[in-house]
């Protein structure tokens, strides 16, 4: 259990990197010169990173255990990426630090569901992936209002230096105290690639590459520029804006969670959920510049109803043998945070193209591409076969 504590801690680390650039935008603007699509840039580099270290970690899983697995990376990743931003004095440092913290975040969310899926009954599976994911998401409303605070009274190089020793406190803490599960000892061999020839997984993955986006794309990048760009919101403002939106993608998360067990279905519980996200983007684009209240309550319908990743998980985990679990787990959160890291480079350079002109034009293409994306995802999605276990 006190394992379980620390790796939330290492979550709430994770949340918070992902979403901390859209609240800092004006300040390292002023201090670095840095864009929208700079910090779009340095975003999608944390979710590549993220995305690319998901077969390694995987297989470390497996091989050596969570314990070592998670507190060696946010040690060396998350630690010095965050002393490396607190001492960025160019854009190109900016992207360098959120690469290696991508790194060091990589496994924290992944070796609690490894436990989970390995100690714990599969169909708790997605109930307890949830209540790990909300009180994680912690991060997320952290990343938000106390961060424009703390940017304000010690600036953001003090933030990030606090935060880099937090990393490795935290680093520590996971060595100190997270058991790992017992082996699995199977004469079966497999990698990833057994699991990407599994055809139950095909209509699976494309709607993982683009499930997660449109929440983590508009609250860890798009919701500082647009706000300020469109309604002329201060730093402070859309600080509280964040804390809205994030506050709602908690809440979605921890309402999903139970919901596969009470309607006995996964498939049709994340399609109802990725319909209604649908929707409110479209709604946002119709409704672009009409009123920042308008705009932060539609951010946190589309944050609420994005809440569905521990569901889409728990549906592609109930497929994945017991041997391959590190591996499989770590594979489909890939697809799903490797969705987000290909998404903020696209939107990133939509920005650029049309940025320059009418004040609304970027956003509006930005928020109609995700809605597009999620929507053909979504009827993909539907010819996919439900899981319960």
């Amino acid at each position: 259990m006190v394992g379980l504590i620390w790796l939330c801690l290492a979550y709430v680390l994770s949340q918070f990197f992902r979403a901390f650039l859209a609240v800092l935008s004006d300040v390292l603007q002023r201090d670095l010169g840095t864009t929208p699509e700079a910090l779009a840039t340095a975003s999608g580099l944390w979710f590549v990173s993220f995305a690319i270290m998901q077969i390694p970690v995987g297989w470390a899983l497996d091989r050596f255990g969570p314990r070592r697995t998670a507190s060696v990376l946010l040690l060396l990743g998350g630690g010095g990426g965050a002393a490396v931003f607190a001492l960025a004095s160019s854009p190109a440092h900016i992207s360098v630090a959120m690469f290696l913290i991508g790194i060091g975040c990589s496994p924290a969310l992944m070796a609690s569901y490894y436990i989970f899926a390995r100690e714990y009954p599969p169909a708790r599976f997605a109930t307890l992936g949830a209540l790990m994911l909300g009180v994680g998401s912690a991060g997320n409303l952290v990343a938000s209002y106390p961060t424009a605070l703390a940017a304000e009274l010690i600036g953001w190089r003090g933030t990030l230096g606090g935060l880099a020793v937090l990393s490795a406190v935290v680093a520590v803490g996971l060595f100190a105290s997270v058991r790992d599960p017992a082996r699995v000892e199977s004469t079966v061999r497999g990698s990833v690639l057994d699991i990407l020839k599994m055809p139950v997984m095909w209509l699976l993955l494309p709607m993982m590459l683009v499930s997660y986006a449109p929440a983590a794309t508009l609250r860890g990048l798009w919701i500082g520029p647009y706000l300020s760009d469109v309604f002329g919101l201060n730093t402070v403002q859309i600080g509280q804006a964040t804390l809205v939106m994030g506050a709602a993608m908690i809440a979605g998360t921890l309402c999903y969670g139970p919901l596969d067990l009470l309607l006995r279905t996964r498939k049709w519980v994340m399609a109802g959920g990725a319909l209604g996200s649908v929707a409110a983007l479209l709604w946002l684009v119709a409704a672009i510049d009409s009123s920042p209240v308008l705009a932060v309550t539609l951010l946190a319908v589309i944050g609420f109803l994005g809440g569905y990743f521990p569901v889409i998980i728990a549906h592609g985990r109930a497929f994945i043998p017991a041997h391959l679990v590190g591996r499989g787990v770590t594979l489909l959160n890939l697809f799903v945070i490797g969705g987000v890291g290909l998404m903020q480079f696209i939107t990133g350079r939509v920005h650029s193209t049309l940025s320059g002109g009418v004040a609304t034009a970027p956003y509006s293409a930005i928020f109609g591409f995700l809605a597009i994306s999620l929507l053909i995802g979504t009827l993909l999605y539907l010819f996919s076969q439900d899981s319960l276990d």
